[in-house]
């Protein structure tokens, strides 16, 4: 047998280089989608790690919105007289406790989520990304099951929410987006400064009131209520009442300077979460 073709081939490993981003943007939304696999285990992991041991399970998300609705229907409708724009009590506050309690939701996880896993993050690479988004994603099934109450509500109170409802996806979108935002912004923050895990609860309670979660935008004068809309909340609770709902005026001017905002935070959250990716693993 000749010599020359029983030759070895050697061939060398495969050497994969991970190098920290240069440029001023290198969001890597391919990577992020590679590793979508790896999204879903984690937000599996936070659904069942959230109801894990627990005597009622899944009802919490039920639980939870209509005990805030009997609270606040009792002070602020009954004692205080808010009006509710010709909707049934009930149904006013619990249509704007359910985007409300996903978005403070998952922006309390988001902000956490980074040091609870400081052990995978210093071992193995990922796309940190996929940490605050799983937290944020993670929060949809809460969502979708608080929403089971609101159906007998709008039958007893006879409510019917018509065309507006095709619009509701596009609400829940901007609140999921509005809530990545936030949670890039607090949990890049929260890695370097723990002291903001403290701030947070602070801030969501502010945030609930200064949102119209207890009472109507129409309280707010017609001319400042597009810069009312700079809280990004407001335009999209109003969004989803109305679209819940029919009953009253679509937001307006209002959701047009929420939208922009909703861009502005997730885009700002984006690029800060890539500047602190890179020294994560170092500080965390």
């Amino acid at each position: 047998m000749n010599a020359a073709n029983t030759t070895a081939v050697v061939t060398e490993p495969p050497v994969l280089r991970i190098a920290p981003p240069h440029g001023w943007w290198e969001v890597d939304f391919h990577e992020l989608w590679q590793f979508r696999e790896l999204i879903y285990f984690f937000v599996w992991r936070d659904i069942k790690v959230r109801y894990k041991q627990t005597a009622i399970g899944a009802a919490w998300a039920i639980l939870q919105p209509a005990l805030a609705m009997i609270v606040f229907a009792l002070f602020f409708g009954k004692l205080a007289h808010m009006p509710t724009e010709g909707l049934p009590i009930l149904v006013f506050y619990y249509s704007g406790l359910l985007p409300w309690m996903y978005f403070s939701n998952s922006l309390t996880n988001a902000t956490s989520t980074i040091v609870q896993n400081q052990n995978i993050i210093t071992k193995v690479y990922f796309p940190r990304l996929a940490l605050p988004i799983s937290a944020v994603l993670s929060g949809l099934l809460d969502f979708a099951i608080g929403c089971l109450l609101l159906v007998p509500l709008m039958v007893v109170y006879r409510v019917r929410p018509g065309l507006p409802l095709l619009l509701l996806p596009v609400f829940l979108l901007l609140t999921v987006l509005m809530a990545a935002g936030a949670g890039l912004w607090l949990s890049a923050m929260n890695a370097i400064y723990r002291d903001v895990r403290y701030v947070v609860p602070f801030l969501v309670q502010f945030w609930l009131f200064a949102s119209p979660v207890a009472y109507a935008s129409s309280i707010v004068p017609a001319k400042y209520r597009w810069l009312y809309g700079l809280n990004p909340m407001a335009g999209i609770i109003e969004g989803f009442r109305w679209s819940l709902t029919g009953r009253g005026d679509p937001p307006g001017p209002m959701i047009i300077v929420s939208v922009a905002v909703v861009l502005v935070v997730l885009a700002s959250g984006l690029f800060y979460f890539q500047k602190m990716e890179s020294t994560v693993a170092d500080v965390v």
